[in-house]
């Protein structure tokens, strides 16, 4: 038997590394800067405008679903599926406000009904998904914890139309995404000095 030969028969215990970047803290930055920004709005402090807009869909959007495609190609299920799902979830809130300022689409503004049903969806959603973080890190687990709060009391506070629960919801908002941000600053600087330095 040839050389060659032999060298494709054992062509299947070659083992490739993966060299790519870790895109988690591209993805927990985009949800958790958006996310503070959004419910700085939502706890009172300045109304809704352009800012919110276009980071819910350049780095809350965009950049999240981009994560997420970085995600499957490692083959992180759960990765894949928080930031491309959570990425989504920016992209359509932003047309959900837009959308109805349309001339063609006027009137068909989302009452808060099916807002609420909307934002009690994605509860359930991050509820689950915060189940799959308890065998990682507390610091994921935080961030999903207080995210799930954080859908159920928008949901609660537009299904009763209440805005004292919006507000605080608006404060509890804040706490997630600086949570997002703590643990996408902390996977970077962890992996920048190659040691632990940030708990997670």
């Amino acid at each position: 038997m040839s050389q060659n030969i032999k060298d494709v028969m054992n062509i299947r215990d070659i083992k490739i590394t993966d060299l790519s970047a870790n895109p988690a803290p591209l993805g927990l930055m985009g949800f958790g800067m958006t996310t503070v920004l959004l419910n700085i709005h939502n706890a009172g402090f300045y109304p809704m405008n352009a800012m919110i807009l276009s980071i819910g869909i350049f780095y809350g959007g965009l950049a999240q679903v981009i994560a997420g495609l970085e995600e499957w190609k490692k083959g992180n299920t759960f990765g894949a599926t928080a930031f491309t799902s959570f990425g989504f979830f920016w992209l359509s809130l932003v047309g959900i406000i837009l959308i109805p300022k349309s001339p063609d689409y006027a009137g068909l503004a989302t009452e808060s009904l099916p807002f609420a049903a909307y934002l009690f969806m994605w509860g359930v959603f991050t509820l689950f998904m915060f189940i799959g973080t308890l065998k990682g890190s507390k610091a994921l687990s935080v961030v999903f914890l207080t995210l799930t709060i954080l859908f159920f009391l928008l949901a609660a506070g537009n299904y009763l139309e209440s805005a004292g629960i919006l507000k605080i919801a608006g404060y509890e908002g804040i706490l997630t995404g600086l949570s997002a941000i703590y643990t996408a600053l902390g996977q970077v600087l962890n992996e920048a000095y190659g040691k632990k330095i940030v708990p997670l």
